[in-house]
């Protein structure tokens, strides 16, 4: 019997991935194989956080394969040297994945398909974790988009996303040799994840249900987004970082969703998506977005020498300022923080803490479960002015505005700081008793004027 090997990478599912669907729908014996890797120049190390995901993810993935007829092939290495390996254990004529979007992710595919071909295998590669992949949709001059507005006009009038595709009903084919899940050392040790434990279910079950459940309570997610302390929120950020569900399956289920009262909570919803798919766009068209700034002129910006004493309260949650603290110890503890958020912590460490915004895009990487490589590293840029499509740089969040807007009882805030909950002033900590938690870090109007004014002379240079 033939075989076709499918690759599994950032689309750990069974259920709408084309790549092995098409394996499927091809009559072949089915090798399914995920491979670790860190080796690869350019591949970016998974952070803390997010392998802990992966391993759960891959528990998954493959008790779903199981179900349907075939093991999951672990294995650990640079592709470039596994993937002809188990193609050369499995007898593959054919090999088929879906397609990635980084440089070195490009660069290894593209390489590895001539290598196979020039031994015969056809690998064929398929859409599947982009509505819209970076270069269908480009500007009136045929470049990249730069403002996320257009460029999701242009991706709604281009045509809409296809419908998802379904799982197959069984799979055949033969055993090969497989590295343990354990062995991989992808869990914490000492182990530090019972909040994400408390918190997630990863893989594809889990994000169905995690889908399912904001569905059902879209209606106000225009304005409830916004609210960091009530579940306003639909938290599949990480179940799409690493493909347990497709953007299709979620665009579809969410327009079949909608009624005359959720329509406009549907559509922001939507819109959710787009910028995740301008991320992708940005990263496509320039691959250095978690190092380099995308606007050059922020190469001459001079970053402040703050302490490291004043980095690591940041790091903590321990800043004196509660909007800050509450979502870096969130993220610290669920691995994963509310987007209002993260703008906020971003801000105060870009231009209150004046600390370039590279330092927090590494931060951020290691202890975020859905820690994205366009999204991350896009958001980052946004915050400090240096992105496509960025915030003005004069637009510095006032965290405790921010906190008495959207969290006005200061429900969240309590949540992730409980020693706030007998201050006498949860907002401003400061201005009463609150025992237990540390004076503020800096002046938030002093901090405020001095990255007003190297902004101000990075204008003038």
């Amino acid at each position: 019997m033939a075989v076709t090997l499918v690759w599994f990478r950032d689309d750990l599912r069974i259920s709408d991935n084309p790549a092995l669907a098409a394996a499927a729908d091809s009559g072949d014996d089915v090798v399914a194989c995920y491979v670790l890797d860190e080796d690869t120049e350019g591949i970016r190390p998974l952070g803390g956080a997010s392998k802990w995901w992966l391993h759960h993810s891959l528990a998954a993935l493959s008790a779903s394969l199981t179900d349907l007829g075939i093991p999951l092939v672990l294995r650990r290495g640079a592709a470039a040297d596994v993937v002809p390996r188990v193609v050369a254990e499995s007898s593959a004529h054919a090999v088929a994945w879906n397609r990635r979007y980084g440089l070195a992710e490009r660069t290894t595919d593209a390489a590895l398909k001539a290598s196979l071909a020039d031994q015969g295998v056809e690998a064929t590669s398929y859409q599947a974790n982009l509505m819209y992949e970076p270069w269908e949709v480009t500007s009136g001059t045929g470049g990249a988009y730069k403002v996320f507005t257009p460029f999701w006009r242009a991706c709604l009038a281009s045509r809409t996303p296809r419908k998802p595709l379904p799982a197959p009903d069984s799979l055949h084919g033969p055993q090969l040799p497989s590295d343990d899940l354990d062995a991989l050392g992808l869990l914490p040790s000492p182990d530090w994840a019972q909040g994400l434990r408390d918190t997630w279910t990863p893989g594809e079950a889990g994000a169905h249900a995690r889908l399912d459940d904001f569905l059902d309570r879209a209606r106000g997610y225009k304005d409830n987004r916004n609210l960091p302390g009530v579940k306003g929120t639909s938290m599949l950020s990480p179940h799409l970082r690493f493909g347990e569900i497709s953007p299709f399956e979620v665009w579809h289920a969410a327009q079949d969703s909608r009624d005359p009262s959720t329509a406009e909570d549907i559509r922001v919803f939507g819109s959710e998506l787009g910028w995740r798919e301008f991320s992708w766009q940005l990263l496509y068209f320039h691959p250095e977005l978690a190092t380099v700034n995308y606007r050059p002129e922020f190469n001459a910006f001079t970053w402040e020498t703050s302490t490291r004493s004043e980095l690591e309260a940041w790091q903590r949650g321990q800043t004196g300022y509660p909007l800050i603290d509450a979502g870096m110890r969130q993220m610290w503890e669920i691995g994963w923080m509310h987007n209002r958020v993260r703008m906020a912590t971003a801000s105060f460490l870009i231009k209150n803490l004046m600390i370039d915004w590279r330092v927090g895009e590494k931060w951020f990487w290691d202890c975020l479960v859905d820690a994205d490589a366009a999204s991350n590293a896009a958001s980052w840029q946004w915050v400090a002015g240096s992105g496509a499509d960025a915030s003005p740089y004069f637009r510095i969040f006032n965290p405790v505005l921010q906190s008495k807007k959207f969290d006005p009882d200061g429900k969240y805030l309590v949540r992730f700081v409980p020693e706030l909950a007998d201050a006498d002033n949860v907002h401003e900590p400061w201005k009463g008793a609150a025992p237990g938690y540390p004076e503020p870090v800096v002046d938030l109007k002093e901090s405020r004027e001095r990255a007003l004014s190297a902004y101000k002379a990075l204008s003038e240079s």
